[in-house]
């Protein structure tokens, strides 16, 4: 979500009960616009915490002139000193699958990685690399996964030029509250993967400056979703069931949409049993 609009929007996705208290409100409101000026992004969102046993990560993203560009990354202790993290690698994101259970809150925390795979790790050895993961790492990995899987933007709330960027569409007023309720109205905020097996008949309804994205009607497992009106009907929430604590939101007829996540950074991996 918008750093500068940070306070209104997180009472917006309190409804699941998630939040920060004043103090790191007031931490965020005057750390974010420093960071925006020292690393020169062009915009700043507030992505969310990820809990962990001994302590909580506070995450935020810069952007670039191109919003489909991959973001950078920062996380920080206490809202106020941020550190840039590197960008996620299919390595890492292997790597970090086989580790489970809550994350600790320090990020030199090393996890023993021939405890939990003894195959990666002897692969890890043959490499010349020891056979840990830091649990840095995992959370460059965590973020990404949840970015990639669910971090979701409304239909027409961003166009793709004929040269390639995409930017935000101006003339996008947000959506009406009938198309609100609906998933086809949403879309993956990442590359695309369905839309490239779509039939020549299938993309013929499509705009190609705006519909250049995933939908989320076609998510698995289905019913993934939760769709709500909270705020007496005056806000679309979406809540995921497969990273539980991704709160989306949408004030419908007007540009105020955003996502945060408030959670441990676990995958919910028994969603198709308990759907």
């Amino acid at each position: 979500m918008e750093a500068l609009s940070l306070p209104a929007a997180l009472s917006l996705v309190a409804g699941g009960g998630a939040g920060l208290s004043p103090e790191r409100r007031a931490a965020l409101g005057a750390s974010l616009p420093l960071v925006q000026r020292d690393y020169r992004f062009e915009r700043v969102w507030f992505w969310g915490c990820i809990q962990g046993v001994r302590g909580a990560y506070y995450i935020a993203e810069g952007l670039g002139p191109d919003r489909a560009a991959p973001r950078s990354r920062l996380y920080s202790l206490n809202c106020l000193d941020w550190s840039l993290l590197t960008p996620a690698t299919k390595e890492m994101l292997a790597l970090t699958e086989q580790v489970k259970g809550r994350f600790q809150g320090d990020p030199s925390f090393e996890y023993n990685l021939s405890e939990i795979n003894a195959e990666a790790a002897a692969r890890l050895i043959e490499s010349g690399k020891e056979p840990v993961i830091k649990e840095e790492t995992r959370l460059i990995a965590t973020i990404e996964q949840i970015d990639r899987t669910v971090g979701i933007v409304p239909r027409g709330a961003f166009v793709k030029t004929p040269l390639g960027p995409v930017h935000e569409n101006r003339q996008f007023e947000g959506l009406s509250l009938v198309e609100a309720k609906k998933l086809s109205s949403y879309f993956h905020f990442t590359e695309p993967v369905n839309l490239k097996n779509k039939t020549l008949l299938e993309k013929a309804d499509l705009d190609p400056s705006i519909d250049f994205l995933d939908s989320l009607e076609h998510d698995i497992p289905r019913g993934s979703w939760s769709i709500q009106l909270e705020k007496g009907g005056t806000v679309v929430v979406l809540r995921s069931l497969l990273w539980l604590g991704l709160t989306f939101y949408h004030v419908p007829t007007t540009k105020q949409f955003g996502y945060v996540y408030f959670g441990t950074g676990e995958k919910n991996l028994d969603l198709p049993f308990m759907l």
